[in-house]
């Protein structure tokens, strides 16, 4: 990862930076923004039984993107 994150976790933020990593639970509502002026680079990576992404729900969506 390059660049700052801020992950919103339910009522939970924090900030990561290089090297740092957290963990989303499953069902939890999450959003990622880059609160810096670098590009933000960052690896997800996805577990379980079922990785698809037609399980999605889109609360807020600045980016224009439907479900």
């Amino acid at each position: 990862m390059t660049g700052t994150a801020e992950i919103a976790i339910g009522k939970k933020v924090l900030s990561l930076t290089e090297n740092q990593a957290t963990c989303i639970p499953l069902d939890e509502v999450h959003r990622l923004t880059n609160p810096g002026t670098l590009p933000l680079e960052i690896i997800e990576v996805q577990s379980g039984r079922y990785l698809g992404e037609d399980d999605i729900v889109r609360f807020e969506d600045t980016y224009g993107r439907h479900q």
